[in-house]
């Protein structure tokens, strides 16, 4: 799997260069379109007994309390705020484990708790060949993000002492209002695991984890080569023929 991010006019995130939005999306060099993850007959869940959901559309839930009605705008109250529910703890999952011609066996781990060494990821990002970013700064989007998923590597040898090696393999963020909306940035895999369906394995389990969280609207930015990958996860280009629109510093 190619790298998710990449942009005509563009900035980047973690190497990722940014083109047009997409939902539930991919990557591109030209400003690429608006990809949405649709969950099709599935129906929002709401955090609190009593129904309360938004109408169907796009615009409907983005503009999320406001309604038009002969020609004036009121506001639409919400219901009262329903009592916090613990989000799901930090899942890990086994998603592989092989025997190596050495003997030794390796592990790919999924992980949800964020675990992830700044070094480790700019080498990961350096394998994948995007431009490096300030360190202060990638500790800075981790930190501040609503999820981050990682794939490790573990190998174990096969020798009496057991020795572990664990490596940073794949990665996937995201950020959110955590109540409707998510947006995933920088998914990326280790090029010598690509090719092996790990990238749409994590894409998968950050997509799960996203909509347990009651996280329904959920985007990402696509570069034009992997727009055919995230469409085959469920994002949709432009939906309801909404664009994704950027402003950008001219100086």
């Amino acid at each position: 799997m190619a790298p998710a991010f990449a942009a005509a006019p563009s900035f980047s995130v973690c190497g990722v260069r940014i083109p047009i939005s997409c939902r539930f999306e991919g990557q591109s060099t030209v400003p690429s379109p608006t990809l949405r993850f649709l969950r099709n007959q599935v129906a929002a869940k709401t955090r609190s007994g009593a129904p309360w959901s938004l109408k169907a559309g796009l615009w409907d839930s983005l503009r999320s309390g406001f309604l038009k009605n002969n020609n004036s705008t009121e506001t639409v109250e919400p219901p009262p705020a329903p009592l916090e529910i613990e989000e799901p703890l930090p899942q890990e999952l086994v998603l592989l484990e092989r025997t190596l011609p050495d003997g030794s066996t390796e592990q790919i781990l999924f992980s949800s708790a964020g675990d992830v060494d700044i070094y480790d990821l700019q080498a990961l990002c350096d394998k994948v060949g995007w431009p490096r970013r300030p360190l202060s700064k990638i500790a800075a989007s981790l930190r501040n993000s609503y999820l981050v998923a990682t794939l490790h590597s573990i190998i174990r040898s096969s020798g009496t002492e057991r020795e572990e090696k664990k490596q940073l393999i794949g990665m996937a963020r995201a950020t959110s209002d955590h109540a409707f909306n998510a947006t995933i940035w920088d998914v990326l895999v280790d090029p010598s695991y690509q090719g092996q369906g790990l990238g749409k394995a994590l894409m998968e389990k950050v997509i799960r984890t996203l909509l347990q969280r009651d996280i329904n609207n959920i985007t990402l930015f696509a570069d034009n080569k992997v727009v055919d990958f995230y469409k085959n996860l469920g994002f949709e280009v432009d939906p309801q023929g909404i664009k994704g629109m950027f402003w950008y510093p001219r100086f």
